[in-house]
């Protein structure tokens, strides 16, 4: 149970880590290495995530909200909130019998994640900035997949990287916007009372080290290129993504 615990609260710190740096990974990365190492169930680790992801924008983002673009943030945020309430529902009727299927679904939606972190930054040459109805459904699927395992990140990342936005600005609209999917989140599972005390445990001792995390990549940013950090974080996802999708096919045969 000690080396459980230990190995969770390390896999949040690397989470908190490159969403600092980058902007995402922190759902994406806390989730798909605890089910792939059978640390937690899925429900139980999204609604943790949730809950450090409110911290990291709190500490990530004073300061760093200035020249963004609100009307893309107005109108992706208020798709966010329908979407993170399907993606609970349809989570909660999924856990009670296809957690092998759920399983397949999250190493699929990690190796999207991976490829879209490449995709997104060698198509961010736009002339002009897409279209409100395209940030109203990136935020919709944002918060499905937000919902449904904790990671809003993949239809989010994509579609801001290839935005005609300074890198700085995508950075900080993503973590207001998770910060904002966390919240609907957190607190549709609340007004449900499916905020357990082993949820609220596990979050409360990994404040600490999300704050701390979070102060430290402010200050000190690994010393690598934004390319080489994108690099780094698709070969990370595609090992645990494709893990998670082969092990949940053989379980499923």
């Amino acid at each position: 149970m000690t080396s459980t615990l230990i190995l969770l609260l390390l896999i949040i710190v690397i989470g908190t880590y490159f969403q600092t740096s980058t902007g995402f990974g922190l759902g994406i990365i806390v989730t798909g290495a605890a089910t792939a190492l059978g640390l937690a169930d899925l429900s139980f680790i999204a609604a943790v995530v949730s809950l450090i992801t409110l911290v990291n924008c709190a500490f990530s983002l004073p300061g760093s909200i200035k020249q963004l673009d609100w009307r893309a943030v107005y109108v992706t945020g208020i798709a966010v909130i329908p979407g993170v309430i399907i993606g609970v529902v349809i989570l909660a009727y999924l856990s009670d019998f296809a957690t092998h299927v759920l399983q397949l679904l999250l190493g699929l939606m990690i190796i999207i994640s991976g490829i879209s972190s490449i995709l997104g930054a060698k198509n961010s040459e736009l002339k002009t900035r897409s279209n409100d109805a395209s940030f109203f459904i990136s935020g919709l699927a944002s918060g499905f997949t937000g919902g449904l395992f904790g990671m809003a990140g993949p239809p989010l990342v994509f579609h801001f990287y290839r935005q005609p936005f300074p890198m700085m600005t995508i950075r900080n609209m993503l973590l207001l916007l998770f910060a904002c999917t966390s919240a609907t989140r957190s607190g549709f599972l609340a007004y449900q009372g499916l905020l357990t005390s082993e949820i609220l445990m596990l979050s409360a001792l990994a404040l600490p080290l999300v704050s701390a995390t979070t102060l430290l990549a402010r200050r000190y940013p690994p010393p690598l290129s934004a390319d080489a950090m994108r690099y780094l974080v698709f070969a990370l996802l595609m090992l645990l993504g494709g893990y998670l999708s082969i092990s949940a096919v053989f379980d499923l045969l």
